[in-house]
């Protein structure tokens, strides 16, 4: 069905091939997935399938693509959209219309489709992705994870032979993840569809592919083969194969069924070791020990896949926030004042249009304390995250942060109270360069000139002060954000889903960086759909559904209760409360030695 003859790409001005040697054929009605490190040239291979590459991006293709015959190179993306769907990362570049129902329709408008059919075809697809209630609201209107739920259905309902995904759950809840996922399997397996979709959470996705193919690294020759062969060599794998391998397990688990199946000497081996203890809280955090010749770790290599990052993170950047520490909890500067949390949400409620977005939510954050937002699309996390910032007002209850009502507080005056860093960090930046962020950063926040490019230079080395902000890849997006935003430094810092777009490695980059911030005093409340990130960073985790508070608790408490957000090792060692292969592993070196029954099982 897709057949690559010697494809490699370049772009202008780029030192090499972005994609090379690719030189392979996926054949019709399998779900191949597409894996590798981020800045390997994922969206470039994919972008070649669709002919966006090099028709819209730009460059220079050489060899050949061609999808159910038609050679790429000589079909305009127009041409090949009745054989061809695709979504991209980024679901607002993806629709034409205003209103759900309209969307989904519109593809098969442009292709001439009869009205009887495409009626009958939305309602199918509104009740596959569960948008049913959805289907009159303006898109403007929807939460990131419906959003792309919707620009999955629109490239469904013209029934395309092949469907291109770049990253398509990465905004989804667990459970909506499922069913985009039970869908594909189902258009694979009863329509013959062929199905190519890039992805960072593997945990989410390799049980389901057929194939696995992989980009090891910038330039290398691609691999294809099983989810069990690739998945042994891949640099980027799931939680539940890390544990495989920790373990010695041989062939490799692919899902926590496989793994429960041979978990069993693992969690005999355990119960000699008492569960993990959660991550202590002190309730005056003191910065953490600083090393003279530590280095600061980017949060993604640079360019292409680069040169190893890094390492030492947290040091290095608490010595440049050392400059102000975070703004006390009362906002005055002077640690005087009754206040004592970063942030206090009393009975807050909050009404948008029709939609019951909040109601009768209370929390309180405390300094240094993690805080992990986490529930189905729509559930109000972002909602939540906005009225700390101060962007959407309080129906009903009372925000404060930092001893102030953020939406009756100017915004300089809250730059150093509270800091968002929000889904799009592309919705912070503006300016034409780097430098050009960082100047109107220090002027925001009344910094001292240079302030936020020290924090650049420590989360993303090697960056120029010309390279345009749009340029840069999404870990390094993220990063940029996030010094802008560190610039004012803030008591409160906000993340909405923070590794959209991230590979593992750029995500525990960024969870070092985050514990060095929660060390150094500043609270940090992340919403989020990375189970996983929750288990490694969060001291608590609160449950929103319809706008409700559900469950709010320890991290290991409330994840390992519930299956929807447990991560893949807690559902393998369940009972007991192991959140991380790291938490195992550390266990392992303290827990007796198997005997020789145990290792021979």
């Amino acid at each position: 069905m897709i057949r690559f003859e010697q494809v490699s790409v370049t772009y202008e001005d780029a030192a090499g091939p972005s994609l090379q040697g690719v030189d392979l054929e996926i054949p019709e009605g399998e779900l191949t997935l597409l894996v590798g490190p981020s800045g390997v040239g994922k969206s470039t291979l994919l972008g070649t399938v669709s002919g966006l590459v090099p028709h819209f991006t730009g460059g220079t293709l050489r060899g050949r693509v061609t999808v159910a015959g038609r050679d790429t190179r000589t079909h305009l993306p127009r041409e090949l959209a009745d054989v061809v769907g695709t979504v991209g990362q980024d679901p607002l570049a993806h629709f034409v219309t205003d209103v759900v129902e309209d969307e989904l329709a519109y593809g098969m408008e442009s292709l001439g489709l009869p009205p009887a059919v495409m009626r009958r075809r939305v309602e199918e697809t509104l009740d596959l992705l569960g948008l049913n209630e959805l289907r009159d609201r303006p898109i403007a209107t929807l939460s990131g994870g419906q959003q792309q739920r919707v620009a999955i259905g629109s490239v469904l309902t013209p029934h395309p032979k092949v469907l291109v995904l770049d990253e398509p759950t990465s905004a989804l809840d667990p459970a909506a993840a499922e069913e985009v996922l039970a869908v594909l399997q189902r258009l694979v397996h009863d329509l013959g569809t062929t199905v190519l979709m890039a992805e960072h959470r593997l945990e989410r996705v390799v049980q389901y592919a057929d194939q696995v193919l992989l980009l090891p690294s910038p330039g290398a020759a691609p691999l294809i083969g099983t989810p069990a062969e690739i998945m042994a060599v891949s640099p980027v794998h799931p939680p539940v194969v890390s544990l495989g391998r920790l373990a010695g397990w041989s062939p490799l688990p692919l899902s926590v069924r496989d793994a429960r199946r041979r978990a069993a000497p693992l969690r005999s081996r355990l119960t000699s070791v008492p569960n993990p203890a959660p991550p202590a809280l002190d309730a005056n955090p003191a910065p953490p020990a600083l090393d003279a010749d530590s280095a600061p770790p980017a949060l993604e290599a640079q360019g292409s896949g680069g040169g190893a990052p890094a390492t030492g993170a947290p040091g290095f950047l608490s010595r440049l926030l050392r400059r102000g520490r975070p703004t006390p909890a009362n906002g005055n500067g002077n640690g005087t004042g009754t206040g004592t949390a970063p942030a206090e949400v009393r009975n807050l409620s909050v009404r948008r249009g029709r939609v019951q977005a909040l109601h009768g939510v209370t929390l309180t954050v405390s300094p240094g304390e993690t805080v992990a937002l986490m529930g189905r699309n729509g559930a109000g996390k972002s909602t939540l995250l906005s009225t700390l910032v101060g962007t959407v007002p309080p129906t009903t209850g009372e925000v404060t942060v930092g001893g102030r009502a953020p939406h009756r507080t100017a915004p300089p005056e809250m730059v150093r109270r509270v800091g968002l860093v929000p889904q799009e960090p592309r919705d912070l930046l503006y300016a034409d360069t780097v430098a050009a962020e960082c100047a109107a950063a220090d002027s925001d926040a009344a910094a001292p000139p240079g302030t936020c490019r020290d924090l650049v230079s420590a989360l993303l080395p090697d960056v120029p002060d010309d390279t345009h902000p749009r340029d840069l890849s999404e870990g390094q997006r993220l990063a940029l954000a996030l010094a802008l935003v560190l610039t004012g430094r803030p008591a409160l810092l906000l993340l909405d889903e923070p590794t959209r777009g991230l590979d593992y490695a750029a995500k525990v980059r960024l969870i070092e960086i985050l514990r060095g911030l929660a060390a150094d005093g500043h609270a940090i409340v992340l919403a989020t759909h990375d189970v996983e990130l929750a288990a490694e960073l969060a001291h608590r985790v609160v449950i929103l559904a319809g706008g409700e508070v559900v469950a709010d608790g320890p991290t290991a408490e409330v994840v390992v209760s519930s299956p929807a957000f447990a991560p893949q090792v807690a559902k393998v060692l369940a009972p007991g409360h192991w959140l991380t292969v790291a938490q195992v592993a550390e266990a392992l070196d303290a827990a007796e030695p198997l005997d020789a029954a145990e290792a021979a099982r």
